[in-house]
């Protein structure tokens, strides 16, 4: 029943935090690139401090270096091969508003299937977590609730600009969140086998969210502002990481 309710809560934390970043640009409208790009650099500063502070050092301490290693490295390669897969724009080309409105609803869309499949990680990091230690788990969700949000906000920028409604453009946002509960399943149904299996998830989960940090969203980041937008961005949501972490 529990590890129920954890699903129920990975899933809603995926929704409500993409979801959120929708209904924020349907009610402010498209931020500038230079807001953007400090909200992409912040969520990237949590997942950096998730990854370091939280993910890895938990899983070494519970199977050890090679173990972990190995999930990392593996975390890396399997979203490096969805990449290529399911390629995908970077989210600094959402940027030109001058794009046709049919291109730019496209561009969300397909924005929305790199978050969903992003999100199937950061729901593997929850329920790893969360085998590892409930109080783990609880503080990865927090800071994947967070930043969720400037991921929604980047989708539901090029639908609302290119002429989606305001009620699908929320609605459209809440969907690409929903992977994040497969996440959580995946890991509950085969992350409590061995402390080595366990390890090697939390590695796993790790090196995914290394991935998509430094491989999609710093990039992004850094082409939509030349000045330090996104690095501010990216230190604050270290900081606030790291204070989750501790007080978590």
């Amino acid at each position: 029943m529990e590890k129920a309710l954890v699903v129920v809560a990975g899933l809603l934390i995926g929704v409500v935090g993409t979801g959120l970043g929708g209904l924020i640009t349907a009610f402010m409208g498209r931020p500038g690139d230079k807001v953007l790009s400090g909200v992409l650099g912040f969520a990237g500063g949590i997942m950096l401090s998730v990854v370091f502070v939280d993910l890895i050092p938990e899983a070494l301490e519970i199977g050890g270096y090679l173990a972990t290693l190995l999930g990392v490295v593996i975390g890396i390669l399997m979203i490096m091969s969805l990449d290529l897969i399911f390629s995908h724009k970077h989210l600094a080309q959402n940027g030109d508003i001058s794009q046709a409105n049919d291109n730019l609803k496209k561009t969300g869309i397909i924005l929305g299937v790199g978050i969903a499949l992003h999100n199937i990680p950061e729901g593997l990091a929850i329920g790893v977590g969360y085998m590892a230690d409930s109080k783990l788990g609880y503080t990865i969700a927090l800071t994947m609730l967070i930043q969720n949000i400037p991921e929604g906000m980047a989708m539901a920028a090029p639908l609302y600009v290119g002429g989606t409604r305001g009620a699908k453009v929320i609605l459209m946002t809440a969907m690409s969140g929903l992977p994040m509960g497969l996440g959580v399943l995946i890991a509950l149904l085969f992350g409590s086998i061995t402390p080595t299996v366990l390890a090697f998830g939390l590695g796993f989960a790790a090196g995914a969210m290394l991935f998509i940090v430094l491989d999609e969203m710093m990039p992004s980041a850094i082409k939509m502002s030349q000045g330090r937008a996104p690095v501010t961005g990216t230190l604050l949501g270290i900081l606030l990481g790291v204070t989750i972490s501790f007080f978590g």
